[in-house]
C-alpha cells in the first residue's frame, strides 16, 4: 500500500505539469470505482459516464486545490458524487422535500427478519426500488461509508433531516426486502 501511495503522489505531480500519460494512468486505477458510484446515484449508465468524464476533468484541472489531507481517491469520489447528485437535480430527477413539510408518522415496527439469506444483488435491487432521495442516502451511508454529518453536507440538508431520511430509507428498504423475502 507504501508504495502505492507514492506512485500516486508521484503521478500526481506529473499530472500538475500536464503529463496526459500520468493522467491516465490516474484514470485507469479510478474509473471503475468512480463510475459504479456514479452509476449508485444516477441509475443509467450512459448519464453515470458523462459524470465520471467529467469528474475526472474537473479534478485534473482543479488538482493544485488538492492538500492530501484525505487521499485522492477520497477527495475524487466526492467529487463524483457532488457532480451525480447536481446531475440529478438538474435533471429533475430527485425532489426535494422540507421536513418542515413532513407530517410526523409513528414508526412502524418491522418483523426482525433474517436478512442473511438474501444475496448482495437483492439487497442493491432493493435499494434500487427505492425512490431517488432514500436510494441516495442509503447508498452514501452503507455503500459508500459516509457518516451523516458528510451526507448532510454532500445533500445539502440539516442533520436532524438527513438522520430522518436514512431511517425512513432503512424503514422502506426493510418493506422491501420483507416482501421480496417472503415471495
Amino acid at each position: 500500500m507504501q508504495y502505492n501511495q507514492q506512485h500516486i503522489t508521484q503521478l500526481l505531480q506529473q499530472c500538475k505539469k500536464g503529463k496526459q500519460s500520468a493522467q491516465f494512468e490516474i484514470y485507469k486505477m479510478y474509473y471503475k470505482a468512480m463510475y459504479n458510484t456514479s452509476l449508485r446515484i444516477l441509475k443509467d449508465s450512459f448519464e453515470a459516464e458523462d459524470v465520471m468524464q467529467e469528474s475526472f476533468l474537473i479534478a485534473f484541472t482543479k488538482l493544485s486545490t488538492f492538500k492530501a489531507e484525505v487521499s485522492f481517491g477520497s477527495w475524487l469520489k466526492k467529487i463524483v458524487i457532488n457532480k451525480s447528485i447536481t446531475h440529478l437535480r438538474r435533471n429533475s430527477k430527485i425532489t426535494e422535500v422540507p421536513l418542515e413539510n413532513i407530517k410526523e408518522q409513528p414508526e412502524e415496527h418491522v418483523e426482525n427478519e433474517n436478512y442473511e439469506m438474501l444475496s448482495p444483488k437483492e439487497i442493491i435491487n432493493g435499494i434500487n426500488e427505492l425512490k431517488d432521495n432514500y436510494r441516495i442516502v442509503l447508498t452514501l451511508k452503507l455503500i459508500e461509508g459516509y457518516d451523516y454529518e458528510e451526507i448532510s453536507q454532500i445533500m445539502d440538508i440539516t442533520n436532524q433531516n438527513c438522520r430522518t431520511t436514512i431511517s425512513r430509507a432503512k424503514n422502506k428498504l426493510r418493506k422491501i426486502l420483507n416482501s421480496s423475502y417472503a415471495k
